[in-house]
């Protein structure tokens, strides 16, 4: 199924990228109902209390709404992540805002949190309850909201008994002022709020807190000091970068918003790695930034991720990465596991000379 989507690639780039995003949602829609694809054993994956059948997940961005998780773990992820959502429906940032880098085999975005609001999700994940698979859900906070913790607050109630698990989402570029609450004050009083009605209508749901690649690392001290003070179950390394390499040779590299794909990828491992020695290995880490390979997943892998995820690839290779994917992640741990893989080059990679971007 997966390769006759991809068949459908090279017409979905000769359109308007947000519209082709749009019709792969619906032809995924289309699909007949599969169940979730039988993984090789040795890359299941024991995390946050969940039981993954690959560490391969979809990053949250592609399916905003909730249309069709189901659909994409019957593709071969082993998770998905849905959201952002925001409390109530907002349109997000005027078109055009979504921008293939093709010669730098990158995107950048700034939808700025385009959502339909909780209700429309809510009822599709309520539609599908019971139902296998893990389906993990991104929340945020509205742009002209008055109390933004209080918004993460309502993404916990809202989904509570349908979430996997949650992601607070503080680390868009997109939303003016969305990662000040990085800093150490604002971030200790969200998590705060947010485990608590966690606790109180959730309990024992993972929550994860999604941080940006370009924090300074003494910022990324004090972040991962909140984060293992106040008790979360994960995080997830990294959004999109505001920065720009001088190696970007596509016309559009002076787009506004976030970067994405391959020219991420040394910022965003870095950060894992630089992440993970912090963590000391309190609760497990997700890699995200410029996946697009066996290796390059292995990488993450190695630098500190249990679970990795992936999205702007996806624009250039389709779906039939994932099997890819699996099969080399698979090739790679004959003799060892994942849990002993990871995290084994990340003391060496932050050793190394910073990335420059």
């Amino acid at each position: 199924m997966s390769a006759l989507l991809d068949l459908a690639l090279p017409f979905a780039r000769l359109l308007d990228p947000e519209r082709a995003h749009g019709l792969a949602l619906r032809g995924l829609t289309c699909l007949p109902p599969r169940p979730p694809a039988v993984d090789d054993p040795g890359l299941a994956v024991e995390a946050f209390g969940l039981r993954f059948p690959n560490p391969v997940g979809l990053a949250a961005g592609f399916d905003k709404e909730a249309e069709v998780p189901d659909a994409l773990l019957g593709l071969g992820f082993g998770f998905t992540e849905v959201g952002t959502i925001t409390p109530r429906p907002q349109p997000g940032n005027p078109r055009p805002r979504n921008f293939r880098l093709t010669e730098d085999r990158a995107v950048i975005n700034r939808y700025g949190f385009n959502s339909g609001g909780h209700g429309p999700a809510r009822a599709r994940l309520s539609a599908r309850r019971g139902r296998p698979g893990i389906v993990g859900v991104n929340v945020g906070a509205n742009k002209d909201s008055t109390d933004r913790p209080a918004d993460y607050v309502a993404g916990i109630e809202a989904f509570a008994g349908l979430a996997s698990y949650f992601t607070a989402n503080v680390s868009s570029p997109n939303t003016p002022g969305l990662r000040d609450l990085q800093e150490e004050r604002a971030l200790d009083d969200l998590l705060g709020r947010v485990l608590e009605a966690r606790n109180r209508h959730a309990p024992g749901v993972p929550l994860l807190l999604k941080i940006a690649p370009d924090l300074a690392l003494p910022h990324l001290d004090a972040v991962v000091g909140v984060a293992r003070r106040r008790g979360v179950d994960g995080m997830i390394v990294s959004n999109t970068t505001l920065a720009r390499p001088q190696t970007l040779r596509s016309p559009q590299r002076g787009e506004t918003g976030g970067l994405s794909g391959r020219p991420l990828f040394p910022l965003a491992t870095r950060m894992l790695a630089e992440t993970f020695v912090r963590v000391e290995g309190q609760f497990p880490l997700v890699g995200v930034g410029g996946i697009e390979s066996p290796d390059t997943a292995w990488a993450k892998i190695t630098a500190g991720a249990s679970l990795i995820q992936l999205y702007s690839a996806l624009v250039y290779e389709g779906f039939g990465l994932v099997p890819r994917i699996k099969a080399g992640l698979a090739e790679r741990l004959k003799g060892t596991t994942l849990a002993a893989s990871v995290g084994r080059a990340a003391r060496d990679l932050v050793a190394t000379p910073f990335p420059v971007m």
